[in-house]
């Protein structure tokens, strides 16, 4: 794979209760064990925001609902470059799982330095760092349980 050509990858930003859900990547896979938020690669043809939905249905088992754009990133790794483009995203229905990664949790603004995420996404950690407002946005259903699913 040439590692100037983009991978295009969607990512939601799920909050619930002042928290964020991020996922552990795989053993195996490229940054194996570091925390990301889920999401995936788009497909040739894919609209971000369906690739975002099947992504999270895939990985978690949830439906949700797409919505506002956050922000992007361009990273090159010495072996492949990523386009990440973030969105925040509202969990409808389903029980989360982790079904296509090693593990799940929900992170409080303040817990953010403690999480060991790969470089492409520290650009986005900072700005969520600063950025107290969005952390009461898009709520889970009603119902939905609030656990630490480590």
């Amino acid at each position: 794979m040439d590692a100037q050509v983009p991978i295009d990858v969607a990512a939601g930003l799920v909050f619930h209760e002042g928290r964020l859900l991020v996922t552990q990547r795989k053993a195996g896979s490229h940054l194996a064990g570091l925390w990301e938020f889920p999401g995936g690669k788009r497909e040739s043809g894919e609209s971000w925001e369906s690739c975002l939905q099947r992504e999270l249905r895939e990985e978690l088992g949830i439906e949700t609902a797409v919505g506002m754009y956050y922000d992007e990133v361009l990273f090159r790794y010495p072996t492949k470059t990523v386009h990440l483009r973030f969105f925040l995203v509202r969990w409808v229905s389903g029980a989360i799982q982790a079904i296509e990664c090693e593990a799940l949790r929900w992170v409080a603004r303040t817990e953010l330095d403690a999480v060991e995420f790969p470089p492409a996404d520290q650009l986005l950690i900072h700005r969520l760092r600063a950025d107290a407002t969005v952390w009461n946005e898009w709520p889970a259903p009603p119902g939905a349980p609030h656990q630490d699913r480590r």
